[in-house]
């Protein structure tokens, strides 16, 4: 589209959208996935999402978002997600359900209901989650998404014009206002690669360190600082404990990290990289007991496997690959912390992969069986 994203696409972009999408499922995929509380999918109108999700329910492939709201609007980005799988006619999965932000807690009963009335009205639909009461993603989320818009450079030119400057700022502070919060204290600076001193501080102590006062403005002024210089990640501690349980224990969540590679020791990431599963088979499965072990083994394995339609994964089956994890249920357990999160988690025995030995008493040894693993139509 030409960089123009705001806009809607042309008939024949579209087309062009559909065209990606019809190669990318022949090639393999398993579906398509939305990011659309990112740019620039944030911009995408449901019409259009519905006609690519056509493209990939004739391949008989599955739609995936990550929600255009997981707080206030939550109820009506459910809606949307059923909308399309439901016009589409095919299967959808929520990324990593949550109520975010102090208005939406306590409220999971009325979100559960509303996912299992969807399935009773015939909307093949499934949820992920990790085993934290705090996400992650880049810092430029706090800030507005036409003011981000072009990236660096754009952002720059847009805070040197006073008028909007005070209109971005006023936007920042009504919209903390309206999550019942009154500083950024909640968001912890994962990695800045500009300025690692910033590193595992949260935006109040950053701005302290920055400026030598942490008023609100500080605060926001740091947030644009450091996304003009690069950006970074951020973890945000905006859910609630007991919405989590909630969650854990419905049969159509399945248990995903939501984090990518980690390189050990490099920046203070969510702890999550690290320990997701281990944390699911321990502290929630093993000292809380909010779920049977066979149940959440279950969610981390055949539940995926079956949902994103793995042929031969998944399962301890004969004729199936040897994707095994042989752990102790009485040790094992997650070790990373949000202040320490580059720790490793123990417990686990083996952990093979297509057959092939990976990790032995807690340590990788270097192998590398591992296989993309391709929609079979």
């Amino acid at each position: 589209m030409g960089g123009s994203i705001r806009r809607p696409p042309t008939a024949i972009e579209l087309i062009q959208m559909q065209e990606y999408i019809e190669k990318g499922m022949r090639d393999g995929a398993l579906g398509m996935s939305t990011g659309l509380i990112y740019l620039p999918g944030t911009f995408a109108k449901t019409e259009e999402l519905i006609a690519l999700a056509k493209t990939v329910s004739a391949h008989r492939g599955i739609y995936v978002s990550h929600m255009r709201s997981e707080g206030t609007n939550i109820f009506m980005s459910v809606n949307e997600v059923c909308l399309i799988a439901s016009q589409a006619k095919l299967p959808a999965h929520i990324s990593h359900l949550k109520l975010a932000g102090k208005p939406m807690w306590g409220k999971n009963a009325q979100l559960l209901n509303r996912l299992d009335e969807a399935r009773k009205k015939g909307v093949r639909l499934t949820h992920d989650q990790y085993a934290y009461t705090a996400s992650s993603t880049s810092l430029r989320q706090l800030l507005p998404d036409d003011v981000v818009a072009g990236g660096a450079a754009a952002l720059a030119r847009r805070m040197g014009d006073e008028a909007q400057r005070v209109k971005t700022f006023d936007w920042m502070k009504n919209r903390l206002l309206f999550r019942q919060r009154n500083n950024y204290s909640y968001v912890v600076i994962a990695y800045h690669k500009k300025d690692n001193r910033y590193n595992g501080l949260n935006v109040v102590e950053a701005a302290r360190l920055r400026y030598g006062k942490d008023t609100l403005d500080h605060q926001i002024s740091l947030i644009v600082e450091i996304e003009i210089n690069g950006g970074a990640s951020a973890v945000f501690h905006g859910m609630n404990e007991t919405d989590a349980r909630a969650f854990l224990i419905h049969p159509y969540t399945m248990f995903a990290s939501d984090s990518s590679v980690r390189i050990l020791n490099k920046g203070v990431p969510h702890p999550r990289g690290y320990g997701n599963a281990a944390r699911f088979l321990g502290h929630y499965t093993r000292d809380q007991k909010q779920l049977k072990l066979e149940e959440a083994v279950r969610k981390l394995t055949s539940l995926p496997a079956n949902t994103f339609k793995l042929k031969g994964r998944g399962m301890l089956k004969a004729g199936y690959a040897a994707d095994v994890v042989i752990f102790d249920p009485k040790e094992v357990r997650d070790k990373a912390t949000f202040k320490r999160p580059h720790a490793y988690s123990t417990g686990f025995k083996y952990v093979i992969v297509n057959g092939r030995i990976v990790v032995e008493n807690d340590r990788h040894n270097g192998a590398g069986p591992g296989q993309i693993i391709r929609h079979i139509r």
